[in-house]
């Protein structure tokens, strides 16, 4: 179906509930301001200056106005911003700022009814998309639920300027209660004039009554006529422990676009005829309150490559008050490449309310060690160490966090980062 007639056919849906009640008129809508500030201090080498001190400032923004008790409209808007107050050379060629999105939303209990107009992300069978546009949500008959949208998509913005450029996609499910759902997913994208993606997929998830479940999905690329992804888990529920199992395989002709114009920035992986397929489990005992173990294992598994590789670890972790915990990982990786061919071994706490101190209201610690063996760039080892601390003041309105990480390996010698945090709320409207 051609884009145009796509808009045609739901454009005018939310110009007739605009003028249609709302389960509840809300006599106190709230307006709500989020910021979130970090600051950076790294070194990076550059093409024009070795050690080029990176100081970099991130604005994240929140803004909300509407009833979070009611249906309704409402309006949400999220974006950031950068600053480099160092030598501003690293970010010279990267977008300082973006809106990641700001929308109208209406609802309405009548048929679950959900819309959106503007720039969204939607997640909608395979879609994972950000897109400029409108999507619309809702029941269809007590067994059937449609979800459909269209606009630009956010991806291609810089390619060729957007002239030409089109997304629009749909999804309708099968479900009865929290028995089974089963939907089936269609999406096209245009990217000047040329068709640059259309892939078909079906997911499910069927929970019957009993320990087990199982959901995945599965896409195909009609393009290329081949399979994109498959990916399925399996968790139940066996002697107090939860064990979950999966599958995922990727081929990647069918998972990644050749085109020049495409925004992938794995396309250059598209045309090797590989398969990756990744087989593994997860088993969890929570053995008392205080205690719970894990083991995990995986196979990586290449059509192509010669480095199939196997990880195994376990993970042990102790809850004391709150949310305090202290645990620690032991693993290995076994494989062809020297990456992929190593012992790691890790540490960490997280100490909640600390006991007679009210300079913070939490303290965290990590520390990861991985021995390669065979040597990388002439290393054989990686290390990585962060410590960090937070506090809340202002009846937690205002939050405070600072960390600082060390790492070395293969690929980088002493890498030093602090970050500092501040996450600041502001009630603009609210009940009084």
């Amino acid at each position: 179906m051609p884009i145009d007639t796509f808009w045609k056919n739901i454009v005018f849906v939310p110009l007739l509930l605009a003028f249609a009640p709302a389960d509840h008129v809300s006599a106190a809508p709230q307006l709500s301001l989020t910021s979130d500030t970090i600051f950076r201090s790294l070194e990076r080498d550059t093409s024009e200056k070795n050690n080029t001190q990176v100081l970099p400032v991130y604005e994240y923004l929140q803004l909300y106005y509407g009833d979070r008790e009611n249906k309704g409209f409402s309006f949400h808007g999220y974006g950031w911003g950068r600053s480099d107050l160092g030598d501003d050379i690293f970010f010279d060629k990267n977008e300082d700022g973006e809106l990641l999105y700001g929308y109208m939303e209406y609802s309405h209990s009548s048929n679950n009814l959900n819309i959106k107009l503007g720039r969204q992300h939607v997640f909608a069978g395979i879609a994972n998309e950000s897109v400029d546009g409108l999507r619309v949500t809702g029941d269809i008959t007590p067994y059937f639920t449609l979800s459909a949208y269209g606009g630009l998509p956010v991806s291609l913005d810089k390619e060729n300027g957007r002239n030409g450029d089109s997304i629009w996609g749909a999804k309708i499910a099968h479900h009865k209660g929290t028995l089974y759902n089963v939907g089936v997913s269609y999406k096209q994208i245009y990217n000047d004039d040329i068709e640059d993606e259309e892939i078909l997929g079906i997911d499910l998830a069927l929970t019957p009554a009993g320990p087990i479940s199982f959901s995945g999905l599965s896409s195909r690329n009609l393009l290329s006529n081949e399979w994109a992804e498959h990916s399925y888990e399996a968790p139940f529920r066996l002697f107090e422990k939860n064990v979950r199992p999966y599958f995922h395989q990727f081929e990647y002709d069918g998972l990644f676009n050749t085109r020049s114009n495409s925004a992938d920035p794995f396309r250059f992986l598209a045309g090797t005829d590989e398969t990756l397929t990744i087989i593994g489990s997860d088993i969890y005992w929570w053995q008392s309150e205080k205690w719970d173990l894990a083991f995990k294992v995986k196979n990586y598994d290449y059509d192509i490559r010669t480095d199939t590789s196997r990880f195994y670890s376990s993970l042990l972790t102790w809850h004391g008050e709150e949310l305090s915990q202290v645990g620690g990982e032991m693993g290995v990786m076994e494989g062809a490449a020297a990456e992929n061919d190593y012992l790691l071994g890790r540490a960490f706490f997280y100490w909640d309310q600390p006991a007679d101190n009210k300079a913070f209201d939490f303290v965290t610690g990590d520390l990861l060690y991985v021995y390669y063996n065979e040597t990388i760039f002439g290393q054989d080892n990686s290390l990585f160490l962060s410590l960090g601390i937070g506090s809340h003041f202002f009846n937690k309105s205002l939050a405070v966090k600072l960390s600082v990480d060390y790492s070395s390996d293969p690929f980088y010698d002493n890498d030093f980062r602090g970050t500092l945090r501040i996450i600041s709320k502001f009630p603009l409207l609210k009940e009084e």
